[in-house]
């Protein structure tokens, strides 16, 4: 089994939720594969950039007759990216892990990009995000936003068994989004937890579910 972790917006391959994952599937002899996909500048990032590199990955995972299955675990935006990539990609990829995907991003009315802000930031052809790996602002080029636009994970085709996760509390992602999605889809399971979008106080609960799903359980 190979597992491959997407990190969220401005996140690392250091994250919490990836450094937990990582320490409780190396036990089962799995090797957490955490592509940061800040490289090679943030400023530069593009959806585009992000699936080229993902699929760069998957190609790159030790080969195996037949091919090991890939698992995808994304957080966030980086959820949105294991949905993009789960229909191009799904000669490899076996089953996804969604942990509070942002499945609404980049449409009209997403209520972390107001319509001022954008204004704002196609004016200035950049502008500064916080970046939580970091812990500094870095900037980011409008670039992003307008190659986002080219792609749609809210109606994007996801073929795999899919586990979601999913906060209650989250002030990032809306929950009725994510129920919306999921609701649409009959492979798709969605656990709605009492919790924000980090998921940091539901990490214990969210392991149980993910080693049953992986099939870890009878190792």
């Amino acid at each position: 089994m190979q597992v491959v972790y997407l990190h969220g917006f401005a996140s690392s391959p250091q994250s919490t939720k990836a450094t937990f994952l990582a320490d409780h599937l190396r036990p089962h002899g799995v090797e957490l594969v955490c592509p940061d996909l800040n490289l090679p500048d943030f400023r530069t990032l593009t959806m585009t950039r992000m699936l080229a590199q993902l699929a760069s990955v998957v190609q790159a995972l030790p080969p195996e007759l037949p091919p090991e299955p890939v698992t995808l675990i994304g957080s966030s935006l980086g959820g949105t990216l294991a949905i993009l990539a789960s229909s191009s990609l799904a000669d490899r990829v076996e089953c996804l892990v969604l942990l509070a995907p942002a499945v609404m991003f980049p449409r009209p009315g997403h209520h972390l990009l107001p319509p001022e802000r954008l204004e704002r930031w196609r004016q200035d052809a950049t502008m500064p995000f916080f970046h939580y790996a970091d812990g500094v602002e870095r900037l980011l080029d409008f670039t992003f936003y307008e190659d986002s636009l080219r792609y749609d994970a809210f109606e994007a085709v996801v073929p795999q068994p899919t586990l979601i996760f999913q906060g209650l509390r989250d002030a990032s992602v809306d929950y009725r989004s994510v129920e919306a999605f999921a609701s649409a889809r009959s492979n798709v399971t969605l656990s709605l937890l009492d919790d924000d979008h980090q998921l940091s106080a539901s990490l214990s609960r969210i392991w149980v579910a993910v080693e049953e799903f992986l099939g870890l359980t009878y190792q």
